[in-house]
């Protein structure tokens, strides 16, 4: 079939769409001036076909087209080629070769979310909001999010080159990351600390998360917490759905967790918990950091408006939309802001963040006994505090440190009011 035909037949199947529009609802002055757009459209795609100095490949043109189009919404909505769609389908896996970091664009630049705990770019220094300005010498300025995932994963055991600008440092970084394969445990740390003092370190809210989860604040229970501190640094989200479960462990039944919010009446969701058997009472510390995002925040945000938890740490990253995949008759699929997610009580939580009731700075502790640097001495006459190891220093934590101090406090005030 002549090229000029499979273009004419393109741009009728594009006005054939904006004519349906009708039905949805769209104004007559509305659908008019998209009407005018569409053929600004097609009078463009005709010229290029008939007077560009080489022959082009209307396909590559329609996708190009795509793609521009769904960039100008926003840094998380994405057109998919076939090849990128089969990609994001294959992700839910749960081990890949990569180096392990969440990213995204944000003021159009690439930039990290957070890199995932004990993996290769966590190792090698990578920091939450670092921005990455060159992937193996190639600058990253227009490149697509699935194109800096795609060039960043490859073949375990492979260095990957990349340029870092660090702006609370204000310096240009260079760093090379050897791939891995990657495997996510959602529960990285669970322990009792000092009186009583539950400790979880939750590093992503995968699809078995809220069954290890219970089994872990279970498991601490028995043996004797009774407080705790959630730890969701550098936890960049995951299944919205784990996030949700999780939240109402903490959350009485029946009130709302997170809502949705988008232009049309099916988009607005409400997440409402259904848990009868909730933990109302144990006091209660969520450390968040600006690697937390997404899941995190809903988890951060939940539990702030109901002032079932301290949120300590700086603030979250602001990681709040929804995004659908619409697949497309070709194979290729649309990624689609839908709608935005919002805290119980109202509060926006898509490029805001969560703000912690108590900010503390991410720093470390000098301890001051150098002979004793973990304290054991001072714990020899306390038999029912947990021993502090050398693999988990957490004395020299600042921000778990004040998230102690702060359950300490809470439990005297509980204690003082029941007498």
């Amino acid at each position: 079939m002549p090229k000029k035909i499979i273009i004419g037949v393109i741009v009728c199947l594009v006005l054939l769409a904006v004519s349906s529009l009708a039905v949805s609802g769209i104004d007559k002055k509305k659908k008019d001036d998209l009407f005018r757009q569409v053929e600004l459209f097609s009078d463009s795609l005709a010229i290029i076909d008939s007077e560009y100095a080489d022959e082009v490949d209307s396909k590559k043109m329609i996708y190009g087209a795509i793609s521009g189009m769904v960039a100008s919404l926003d840094s998380h909505s994405q057109f998919m080629d076939p090849e990128a769609y089969n990609e994001l389908k294959s992700e839910t896996e749960g081990h890949f070769g990569g180096l392990g970091i969440e990213i995204t664009v944000k003021d159009g630049l690439l930039t990290v979310i957070t890199p995932i705990e004990d993996t290769p770019a966590w190792k090698a220094g990578i920091k939450a909001g670092d921005r990455i300005v060159k992937i193996n010498q190639e600058l990253t300025k227009d490149m697509t999010l699935f194109d800096a995932v795609k060039k960043m994963r490859g073949t375990p055991g492979e260095a990957v080159n990349l340029t870092i600008l660090r702006e609370s440092e204000k310096k240009v970084l260079e760093f090379k990351v050897i791939r891995d394969v990657i495997k996510i445990k959602d529960i990285k740390d669970a322990r009792v600390l000092e009186g009583g003092i539950g400790y979880i370190r939750l590093v992503e809210f995968r699809e078995n998360t809220p069954v290890e989860f219970r089994t872990a604040w279970e498991k601490l229970k028995k043996q004797g917490a009774n407080a705790l501190i959630l730890d969701l640094r550098n936890n960049p989200g995951g299944l919205l759905e784990s996030a949700v479960s999780v939240t109402e462990e903490f959350v009485e039944d029946g009130k709302k967790i997170v809502y949705t919010k988008g232009r049309k009446k099916e988009q607005n969701l409400e997440f409402v918990s259904k848990n009868k058997k909730a933990d109302l009472g144990s006091p209660m510390v969520v450390l968040i950091n600006d690697g937390s995002a997404s899941g995190s925040e809903i988890f951060a945000g939940a539990l702030q408006d109901y002032k079932r938890a301290i949120i300590i740490g700086i603030k979250s990253f602001g990681k709040g939309s929804v995004q659908t995949v619409i697949p497309l008759s070709d194979g290729s699929a649309l990624r689609l802001t839908t709608s935005k997610y919002f805290t119980p009580s109202g509060k926006l939580i898509h490029g805001n963040g969560v703000m912690p009731d108590i900010v503390v700075e991410e720093g470390k502790i000098e301890l001051v006994n150098k002979e004793d640097p973990f304290g054991i001495q001072d714990l020899k006459d306390k038999p029912n505090d947990a021993k502090i190891d050398k693999q988990f220093d957490y004395k020299s934590d600042n921000q778990l440190m004040r998230a102690v101090d702060v359950l300490k406090a809470v439990k005297i005030y509980e204690g003082k009011k029941g007498n």
